[in-house]
C-alpha cells in the first residue's frame, strides 16, 4: 500500500503559524536609582525637619568661631598678651579645623556622614566646655584648638542635607541656610555683651556651648544619607530610610528596585588628584582659599581692629575702657581695651546687614547661575575691602565692613 504523501501546504500553514505568534519575551525588571527616589518622593515636611535641624548646625559653628573675636579682648587683658599671642589663638583654631576637615571627610566616606556629624558635636561640646576652665594662656590655645577640630565636622551636616534635597530645591534651601549662621553671630555678640561685663568670659563660653548640646539630643531624628548606604552594600537601610521620607511627605516611592553599584574604594584623598578631576580640584581649591580667607578675614579682623581703635573715626575717649590700670601711654607691649557698647552695636550692625543680600543671592544663583553671580560677589568685596583704607567717620566705616561681608556671604554660598 503507497504510503500518503505530506500536503506541503500543512507544512506552509505551520510556519506561517509560527512565525505570526511569537513566543512572549519576559520583562525586565524596573530600578531606580537614589537620585530618582529622592526627586521622585520630591520636597516635604521631612525636608522642613532637616533644614531646621541640620542648618541649626551653623549656629553652633557660628558661635565658636565668633567666640575668639568677641573674648580676645579679655583674655588679652587677663594674661597680659602680646598680639600675636591674640592672633595665635585664632590661628590655632582654624589650624585644628584644616586638619579635621580632611581628616573628617575620608571617614565620613567609610563609615557615615552621620556617624561623623554626631562625633564632632560631642568633640566640640566637651572641649569648649573645658575652655572654659583654662587655668593659663597655654591651655586656653590647646584646647581651643581641639574644638576647631571638631567644628571642621559640622559641614557634615550640610552635605546630608544636600543628599537629601530635591535637585530644584537646592538652588533656594542652600543659600537660605546662611541665615542660621548669621542668627549663631548674633547671639554670640549679643551674649558677650551683657554676659562678659557681668559674669565674665568662662560663662559666656559655657552657655556657647548649649546649642551645641541640644543638637546632639535632635539627630536621632536625622537618617543616615542613603547614597552612604548603597555604596557601602546596605541597600535595606537606604530603601527604609527613603520609605520613611516618603511616609513622611505623604508622597510615594518609584516603582521598582533599588539598584545602585557598591564602591569597593570610598574617602580616598588621592582620588582627587586624578587627572580627571585635577583642574576642577585645583580651581575650587584656590577659589575656597580666597573666599574662606576674606570671609573669615573681614569678621574677626573687624573686631581687632575695633579693639585697638584702628578704625577711622574710632570710638571716643568716654567710650574707652581701659582695664587693671593699663593706659595707652603704658610701656606695657600689650593694649588692654575692653569692647565698648558701640563696638558691639557695630558687629551686630554688621552682622545683621548680611541677612539683607541673603535673598539676592538666592535670585543671582537661580537667574544669574552660579558663576557669573561668584565673579559678582568677588569683585564687589575687593571694592569695598579697598574702601576701608579711606578715612571716613565710624558710620562710613560700618557700612564699609557691613557690605565686605554680605559679599563674602553670597560667595560661600555660590
Amino acid at each position: 500500500m503507497a504510503a500518503k504523501r505530506t500536503e506541503p501546504v500543512t507544512i506552509i500553514s505551520l510556519r506561517e503559524l509560527s512565525l505570526g505568534t511569537p513566543e512572549p519575551q519576559p520583562k525586565e525588571p524596573k530600578t531606580f536609582t537614589v537620585e530618582d527616589a529622592v526627586e521622585t518622593i520630591g520636597f516635604g515636611r521631612f525636608h522642613v525637619a532637616l533644614f531646621l535641624i541640620m542648618g541649626s548646625t551653623g549656629v553652633a559653628e557660628a558661635m565658636e568661631i565668633m567666640l575668639i573675636a568677641v573674648v580676645s579682648p579679655v583674655i588679652r587683658c587677663e594674661w597680659q598678651l602680646e598680639n600675636w599671642q591674640v592672633a595665635l589663638v585664632t590661628t590655632m583654631v582654624f589650624f585644628g579645623y584644616m586638619v579635621f576637615s580632611i581628616l573628617f571627610g575620608v571617614l565620613a566616606d567609610r563609615y557615615g556622614r552621620w556617624k561623623i556629624l554626631l562625633i564632632s558635636f560631642l568633640w566640640g561640646a566637651y572641649f569648649s566646655l573645658l575652655t572654659s576652665f583654662s587655668p593659663s594662656y597655654i591651655w586656653f590655645v590647646f584646647l581651643r584648638t581641639m574644638v576647631g577640630c571638631g567644628v571642621s565636622g559640622h559641614a557634615q551636616g550640610l552635605i546630608i542635607k544636600t543628599e537629601f534635597l530635591p535637585t530644584k530645591y537646592r538652588g533656594y534651601i542652600l543659600p537660605l541656610s546662611q541665615v542660621f549662621w548669621l542668627a549663631g553671630s548674633l547671639l554670640i555678640i549679643g551674649l558677650a555683651s551683657v554676659v562678659i561685663p557681668t559674669i565674665g568670659w568662662r560663662w559666656l563660653i559655657r552657655i556657647a556651648s548649649i546649642p551645641g548640646i541640644i543638637l546632639i539630643m535632635a539627630f536621632k531624628f536625622i537618617p543616615e544619607s542613603a547614597r552612604f548606604n548603597v555604596s557601602t552594600g546596605n541597600t535595606q537601610a537606604a530603601l527604609a530610610t527613603l520609605e520613611r521620607i516618603a511616609k513622611m511627605n505623604r508622597s510615594v516611592m518609584p516603582e521598582g528596585r533599588l539598584v545602585e553599584p557598591i564602591l569597593e574604594k570610598r574617602g580616598r584623598f588621592a582620588d582627587l588628584l586624578d587627572a580627571k578631576y585635577l583642574r576642577t580640584t585645583l580651581q575650587i581649591w584656590v577659589i575656597w582659599l580666597g573666599i574662606s580667607f576674606a570671609y573669615y578675614g573681614v569678621i574677626l579682623a573687624s573686631a581687632e581692629l575695633l579693639e585697638r581703635d584702628l578704625v577711622c573715626g574710632s570710638r571716643s575717649e568716654s567710650e574707652a575702657v581701659e582695664t587693671a590700670g593699663v593706659s595707652e601711654e603704658s610701656q606695657s607691649p600689650c593694649r588692654c581695651h575692653m569692647f565698648a557698647p558701640s563696638d558691639y552695636r557695630t558687629m551686630i550692625i554688621s552682622t545683621i546687614g548680611e541677612i539683607a543680600l541673603n535673598p539676592l543671592n538666592i535670585l543671582g544663583i537661580n537667574f544669574l547661575g552660579r558663576r557669573l553671580s561668584l565673579s559678582i560677589t568677588m569683585g564687589c568685596t575687593a571694592l569695598f575691602f579697598l574702601l576701608l583704607n579711606i578715612c571716613t567717620s565710624r558710620g562710613g566705616d560700618r557700612g564699609v565692613l557691613i557690605r565686605g561681608a554680605e559679599q563674602d556671604t553670597l560667595e560661600e554660598q555660590d
